[in-house]
This record gives structure tokens, C-alpha cells and sequence, in this order.
């Protein structure tokens, strides 16, 4: 029978700038006793490696313009946090109270930029941005981890969605596997052609290991995947972001 197995890696330390990411998942394979064979796929929380890529900023040590106080005042948000928030964003496409919603300079519609405080040590009221290029981390992971398989690699964060409560995994970036899966052309169970259906798999598979992973204390922030039911090509996750002409909604 098919399956799809989510397993939490044992023993993931507290990630400072610098660690050798690779090296701690090779360590935490084998601790956890998993071999690894193709087709397995990890997913791993954006804050470490953010963390190891040194993506850090103390708040203290910003200056905010004229935007950002603009800004703060519709928002009631902090004016450092909301120059950092401008300085990774391309465009601001709603602001009110307790809110900012912007298109990140790598193409996802997000609140405040995806910049976070949680599981971020306070000193000097640090903050975490996201990874400069998702996708280039994935490729090096997959890269550095080639000797033991042929493995696909999520970078996963926590989005809120239009019309929805709660958030969910979301795939920033995507590696040894397909961000989307096309299904058009393909036949249902009735003979009829799918004319429309594109799977997005890194998100499904990003949501399921979010799950597991938890969004407070629990350090659980690698997932190792066994089972995902897709055709193997080399992905991205520029695949999952809709084309500006084709958003009705902005």
C-alpha cells in the first residue's frame, strides 16, 4: 500500500551563524536511524538556516526613514522592524492597524516581510530575516548531501492565507524535486482530461512536516520525508508563485 511517512530528526542543536547545516542533518540521520535512499525529502524550518546563513539583525542598530515612521503610525508597529520589513520588500500592498502585507523582494505576498522574533534570542531585541535565496540553500544542501542520496530539500516557513485562518508550512525554496506537479492532459477515473490541475507538492509535502514540527518550543525543525508520490526532476520554488497578470486580487 503507498504511504507517506513524516519523521522529526533527534538532536538538532541551537543554530548560530556559521554552522555547517549539512553536517548536523548527516549527524542527525544516523542518530535518528534513518538510512537515507533517492527520493527521500527534507524539510527544513527557515530560522535554521536563516540562523546559519547569519540573518540576524538587532534592532538597535537600524535607523528608520521617513517611510517606515509613516509607516508606524498606521501600524502601531515598531519603525526599525518596519525599515527592515521596506528594505527586503519590493512594493507595500495593504498597512493598517497591526498589520503590513508586502511582496518580498523574492516574489511572496507576506506579512512583515517574513520577519520574525520567535525562537530568536532576545538580546538586543534581535530579529530573523528570511534567507537571501531559498533555492540557492536547498541546491547547496542537496549538493553537500548527494553521497548519501538522490534527496529533495524544502525550505518551509509559516504563511497566512487570503480567506483562511491559521497558518501552514509553505515551501520557500525547493530542490531535487518539483515545486509544482502537472497534472494537465492526465485522465481522472471517469476517462476525463485534466485541463487545469496543477499540485503544488512542495507546499502539500511543507505542510505536512510543518505539523510535525511544531511553531513554539518544540526543536523539532528537520523533517526527513519517505514516500512522496511525484515523477523526480530538479524544482525551484519560483514554480509556486503566480505571474503578477495572473493575480486577479492585486
Amino acid at each position: 500500500m503507498p504511504s507517506l511517512t513524516f519523521t522529526a530528526l533527534e538532536g538538532i542543536p541551537e543554530i548560530v551563524p556559521g554552522d555547517d547545516l549539512a553536517a548536523i542533518i548527516r549527524a542527525a540521520l544516523a542518530r535518528t536511524g534513518i538510512v537515507p535512499v533517492d527520493g527521500d525529502v527534507l524539510v527544513i524550518a527557515q530560522k535554521i538556516v536563516s540562523k546559519s546563513e547569519g540573518r540576524t539583525v538587532a534592532l538597535s542598530s537600524v535607523a528608520p526613514g521617513a517611510r517606515a515612521q509613516e509607516l508606524a503610525q498606521i501600524t502601531g508597529k515598531d519603525p526599525r522592524l518596519l525599515e527592515l520589513v521596506l528594505a527586503e520588500s519590493v512594493a507595500v500592498l495593504r498597512a493598517k492597524r497591526d498589520v503590513i502585507v508586502v511582496e518580498h523582494r523574492c516574489g511572496w505576498i507576506m506579512a512583515n516581510a517574513g520577519i520574525d522574533m520567535s525562537n530568536v534570542e532576545q538580546d538586543g531585541e534581535r530579529v530573523l530575516l528570511l534567507p537571501r535565496d531559498p533555492d540557492a540553500s536547498c541546491r547547496a544542501l542537496c549538493a553537500q548531501l548527494s553521497d548519501l542520496a538522490r534527496f529533495g530539500v524544502i525550505v518551509n516557513d509559516s504563511f497566512g492565507r487570503a480567506w483562511r485562518n491559521g497558518v501552514t508550512g509553505t515551501a520557500l525554496g525547493v530542490a531535487g524535486m518539483p515545486g509544482v506537479v502537472d497534472l494537465r492532459g492526465s485522465r481522472d477515473r471517469f476517462g476525463r482530461v485534466l485541463r487545469t490541475t496543477e499540485v503544488a507538492i512542495a507546499d502539500e509535502i511543507a505542510a505536512g512536516a510543518s505539523a510535525l514540527m511544531g511553531q513554539a518550543d518544540e526543536g523539532r525543525p528537520v523533517i526527513h520525508v519517505r514516500g512522496v508520490p511525484y515523477q523526480r526532476r530538479d524544482g525551484n520554488g519560483r514554480e509556486l508563485l503566480r505571474p503578477k497578470q495572473l493575480d486577479m486580487f492585486r
